[in-house]
């Protein structure tokens, strides 16, 4: 079952999704050479608990960060702890937190230091440019495959990488957020036709959108950790996420400062009102 939300219960995950912003912003500033994936985790955590919220990354399935710091070829769930941040890393840090029982999502590829190879700069764009495609599938009436197509078509009209395509990563996607962190649907960030067109977008439905790319291949394997997702050949990846809402007046996306307003402007959509007012 999918958990359809009530105006209020959205209101309470706004309220989570401006923290994770705030925790996210704070981190990703101090993604700077010399720091340790570590040191962003306590960032995050100081953000959190200093807004009396919760994480709800510390403690799932034993998860021991608040952060998901994944670096490199790192796609997602990478581990924090004492790896030192080089100049020209790049780093996906995921967080979430929790209001009232109420939660939010969100990630962001972060450059560390400078030099970067233009093909990351490109990857990197590709892959927040698909997320925010996929957010303004967010109406009423379209169905979850529309999300999964906006994401998709975004990815294969951008010009090709040195290695000739980007992998869309295929054992991971997005997923419904509201009670709990992870629930009904699965989004995948490709469409598969077996799969159907999915559910119809209705008012109070809430999903985490959040598109995964390497520069190579779509598939990955996990470390001996049991958390850190790698890609199969090596090669390096982007992740962003957001957690957005569906209104009566159109989508909201609860995990950025502006709810979206900037970035779906640009693409012809125009946000429903902040749920806080």
């Amino acid at each position: 079952m999918v958990e359809i939300k009530t105006p209020e219960q959205i209101a309470k995950m706004r309220e989570a999704g401006l923290i994770v912003a705030e925790a996210l912003k704070a981190a990703s500033e101090a993604a700077v050479p010399g720091a340790t994936t570590g040191e962003l985790d306590a960032i995050a955590k100081k953000v959190i608990e200093g807004h009396g919220a919760k994480s709800n990354f510390l403690g799932y399935h034993g998860f021991t960060g608040v952060i998901c710091a994944s670096v490199n070829e790192e796609v997602v769930h990478g581990i924090p702890g004492d790896r030192v941040l080089n100049d020209g890393d790049i780093i996906s840090i995921d967080c979430g937190a929790i209001v009232d029982g109420w939660h939010g999502d969100a990630a962001v590829t972060v450059f560390v230091g400078g030099g970067h190879a233009p093909e990351l700069h490109a990857l990197s764009a590709t892959t927040e440019g698909s997320m925010w495609a996929g957010i303004a599938q967010v109406k009423k009436n379209n169905r979850l495959s529309d999300i999964s197509r906006g994401i998709e078509t975004f990815i294969r009209r951008q010009p090709l990488p040195p290695r000739g395509k980007y992998g869309i990563v295929e054992d991971y996607g997005g997923h419904g957020i509201g009670s709990a962190m992870h629930m009904d649907p699965h989004l995948l960030n490709y469409v598969d036709r077996r799969r159907g067109r999915g559910m119809k977008l209705v008012p109070g439905f809430c999903i985490a959108i959040e598109p995964m790319i390497t520069l190579g291949t779509p598939k990955t394997h996990v470390l001996k950790d049991e958390w850190t997702v790698v890609s199969n050949d090596g090669t390096w990846s982007s992740h962003w996420e957001h957690s957005v809402a569906l209104t009566e007046e159109g989508p909201f996306v609860l995990t950025a400062f502006d709810g979206g307003k900037a970035k779906l402007a640009e693409l012809g959509v125009t946000v429903a009102p902040d749920p806080l007012g």
